[in-house]
């Protein structure tokens, strides 16, 4: 079994995908444990993490280019964290947009309502939530050695993961060069985004307080990136939501024409392109948009106030996949250059 404290594993000459094999271990006991070559030329490893003692799964889609060490785009899901239908790779063309740039697109599954937060206490209903821990220390260095990266990282997420995003890098001082949120609230420890956090965790069976401690607790503080927003100061930065009014995919023949006939966010049912799937985006998911709306905004003017530079973009729309696939390729060249990528 490999050890971190060799080299990583060389880039490709030839500009072949390489071959990846278990079995590199870290310190802490964290390894890759198996490798699995999936369609369109993508990568899953199951990673146990030491942390949670506990195996999960992350998909990986490798530089146009793998001649030389590339940057990673760590890119996060929602509640569901990519357990259901609910993912980045069922509901948009990331990967294919992607496909022709040089950077390795990592998909962390697993830590469903957790916020990929470090947990204080164990949940009855969600077990052991240690994600900061295995997204700051567990799973970068995994990935760097056996992928061969470069060791730049960028890092985006949506919804619930639109607070950790920032949270993540500010846990974790220069890991990140990048970051980009799309419908996310930064506030945690406010009544409003206390409120929020609360809600999203019990919809995924969990108990805040379990997560960090009672309202006021300093956990919920700690955790607070609206708080701590001076210390994104020098990360290249980009903010999205849609304000809950019906856009262009909030309609049937609109939900068609982004969906392609697959499952949707809202209940994991294989037909959600009927009046009913639309009536629970335009009525549920506007409600939760004009909520990161607000927050987006508040942000917004929080980051100016501390002449902290980033990119903001509001659009007409709902909580849903169509806009977060639109404002993934809108932020590209934003992530891009603070992975020093030409665009």
């Amino acid at each position: 079994m490999t050890s971190f404290g060799i080299s990583p594993a060389a880039a490709d000459p030839t500009g072949q995908p390489d071959l990846i094999t278990a079995g590199i271990e870290a310190a802490d006991g964290s390894r890759i444990a198996e490798v699995e070559h999936i369609d369109g030329g993508g990568i899953r490893l199951q990673i146990y993490s030491a942390a949670m003692d506990k195996t999960f799964p992350v998909e990986i889609q490798r530089p146009a280019d793998t001649s030389r060490p590339r940057p990673s785009l760590y890119l996060l899901n929602g509640l569901d964290a990519g357990e259901s239908v609910a993912s980045w790779q069922a509901q948009t063309d990331v990967r294919q947009f992607v496909s022709d740039k040089n950077v390795n697109l990592i998909l962390p599954i697993g830590g469903k309502a957790s916020y990929y937060t470090d947990w204080v206490k164990d949940d009855p209903k969600l077990g052991r939530n240690k994600w900061k821990t295995y997204l700051t220390e567990e799973l970068p260095p995994l990935i760097d050695a056996a992928l061969g990266t470069d060791g730049i990282r960028a890092i985006a997420g949506i919804s619930t993961s639109g607070t950790s995003v920032l949270a993540l890098p500010i846990a974790k001082p220069g890991l990140y060069r990048a970051a980009a949120a799309y419908s996310g609230c930064a506030q945690t420890s406010d009544p409003l985004g206390a409120y929020f956090v609360q809600t999203a965790v019990g919809m995924g069976g969990g108990d805040a307080k379990n997560m960090w401690g009672p309202l006021n607790s300093p956990e919920w503080v700690a955790n607070d990136p609206y708080v701590h927003a001076e210390e994104l100061r020098g990360l290249e930065l980009y903010f999205s939501s849609g304000d809950g009014r019906q856009g262009e995919y909030d309609t049937i023949d609109g939900r068609k024409s982004q969906l392609d006939g697959i499952k949707t966010q809202i209940d994991g049912m294989n037909d959600q392109l009927g009046p009913m799937g639309l009536v629970n985006q335009i009525m549920v998911g506007g409600t939760i948009e004009s909520a990161t709306y607000y927050c987006t905004r508040n942000l917004e003017k929080k980051l100016a106030s501390l002449d902290i530079p980033a990119t903001f973009h509001y659009a007409p729309g709902t909580h849903s996949w169509g806009y977060w696939q639109n404002e993934f390729k809108e932020s590209w060249p934003v992530l891009a250059r603070g992975m020093g990528l030409a665009e």
